[in-house]
């Protein structure tokens, strides 16, 4: 468990608005910080912006006709909204996108090799190995082409992609989606080994909130384009307001979104 008292803030984004098409505002003023060698998770559901606010912090908006037009974002203390994608990429920030866009084409070992494409060091076989150290599974596929691949080994290619240039930062977007849920837990246990024995920090976009709640040091809650709630994940999985919205729990237990007859968020903007 991270002390958040000793733990200096990697990455800090601080009230950025988005809007796409110089007309629709997605994000309306989310702030959110992640501490060096943690794991953050972004909760919410389908639209809550999510996905948006993780192609902020990588500068991707632009191919989507999306702009940060206010607020700040900041790593290791320097601005970044700014900077060119391949910039942050060498600063140490990797996207995993959602839908883990893998090569299909290419083999699993051709697809794990391009993600140390702008490496110019010799340790790159050794990294590769870290790889299938972590996915044994995919060291039995390196010769198939990933398009053959199953739905949790492409996801594993991603993950192991983006370790293959030894990034600092991963932003991990909805890694649970489409998986059985066996395959989610083995995604998640990845995680946490890579966050613990490699020191990789996580900010992971996830609408899963049960599990990722069990794996992340702290979670924040997304709704319509705001941070809703906030704070330690043990303490975000015991709020009953967390329970009854996001995990299908209550006082009386497990009970379905159509059986919620009010809505009594604790919204952190109205506190």
């Amino acid at each position: 468990m991270l002390d958040a008292a000793k733990t200096e803030t990697l990455l800090e984004v601080n009230n950025i608005e988005v809007i796409y098409n110089h007309v629709i505002l997605v994000l309306k003023g989310v702030s959110l910080s992640v501490p060096k060698g943690g794991i953050t998770a972004l909760l919410g559901g389908n639209g809550a912006g999510k996905t948006t606010t993780l192609k902020a912090i990588s500068n991707l908006l632009h191919s989507e006709r999306g702009e940060v037009t206010k607020g700040s974002i900041v790593y290791r203390g320097e601005r970044v909204q700014d900077l060119d994608p391949a910039a942050l990429v060498k600063m140490g920030v990797i996207q995993v996108m959602e839908g883990r866009h893998c090569f299909g084409h290419l083999t699993v070992e051709e697809n794990l090799l391009t993600g140390a494409y702008t490496r110019k060091d010799r340790e790159v076989a050794k990294d590769l190995e870290m790889v299938y150290h972590y996915f044994p599974r995919l060291k039995e596929r390196r010769k198939s082409q990933a398009g053959y691949t199953s739905g949790g080994e492409q996801q594993m290619v991603a993950i192991g992609r983006a370790l293959m240039s030894r990034p600092e930062t991963i932003l991990l977007d909805e890694p649970s989606m489409g998986l059985a849920p066996q395959l989610v837990e083995q995604i998640f246990e990845i995680v946490k080994a890579v966050n613990e024995k490699e020191g990789v920090t996580f900010l992971l976009a996830e609408q899963n909130t049960n599990v990722a709640l069990r794996y992340a040091h702290y979670g924040y809650i997304l709704e319509s384009g705001r941070v809703v709630m906030d704070g330690p994940a043990k303490d975000l999985r015991e709020n009953p307001d967390v329970k009854e919205f996001y995990l299908g729990m209550s006082d009386k237990g497990r009970k379905s979104f159509r059986d919620v007859r009010s809505y009594r968020r604790r919204k952190r903007w109205l506190a």
